[in-house]
């Protein structure tokens, strides 16, 4: 992933925020869905809202899937043209967590990978990310049909960014969204 604009980054603040406590979760994909689901609502067009839908189903059930804890929280950003879906997990090795290659045939693709190639063509941008305990993904997606351009979506993924997890672990009920329109918690 390029290195961000960290300019460009500060001018944009997200207007909503939504956390979601994955870990100890019996169905982690599920509830993430739904999270996913209900909060776009509205927010953009439906399509796009489906494509968010399956982006984190995808990251979700790669963090079950790939690491021994499964994923410990996601986070939801909407900002004005643009939804960011951050899931982070402690997996610790980002080497392993690339799409793998479209050029290959059908036979080739099967198995680890096909998810992530999928998340790279639905989303503007993606990119993976240590963290102090394990590793976070980040997918940006537009909100409308029209999508984003590469220099639009950059700005969403910032180089450097507080832990997911630090973050989340300030919350006590699981779940907690943060309108910046009203410049208060929700």
């Amino acid at each position: 992933m390029n290195a961000v604009d960290e300019e460009r980054l500060c001018g944009r603040t997200p207007v909503r925020r939504h956390w979601v406590k994955l870990s100890d979760c019996i169905e982690p994909s599920g509830l993430a869905r739904r999270h996913v689901r209900e909060f776009l609502k509205g927010l953009a067009v439906p399509e796009r809202v489906d494509d968010a839908v399956l982006v984190t189903s995808e990251l979700v059930g790669n963090a079950l899937r790939h690491t021994a804890g499964g994923p410990d929280c996601m986070c939801v950003e909407v900002y004005q043209d643009a939804a960011v879906l951050r899931v982070h997990d402690a997996g610790r090795d980002v080497s392993r967590v690339r799409a793998r290659s479209v050029g290959k045939s059908l036979d080739e693709l099967t198995g680890n990978g096909l998810g992530l190639l999928l998340v790279e063509e639905l989303s503007s941008k993606w990119s993976v990310r240590p963290t102090a305990i394990g590793k976070e993904v980040v997918v940006v997606l537009a909100l409308d049909a029209g999508g984003l351009s590469e220099r639009d979506a950059l700005p969403y993924i910032p180089a450097v960014r507080p832990s997911l997890t630090t973050e989340f672990h300030q919350l006590d009920d699981g779940h907690r969204e943060f309108d910046g329109r009203k410049g208060a918690e929700a």
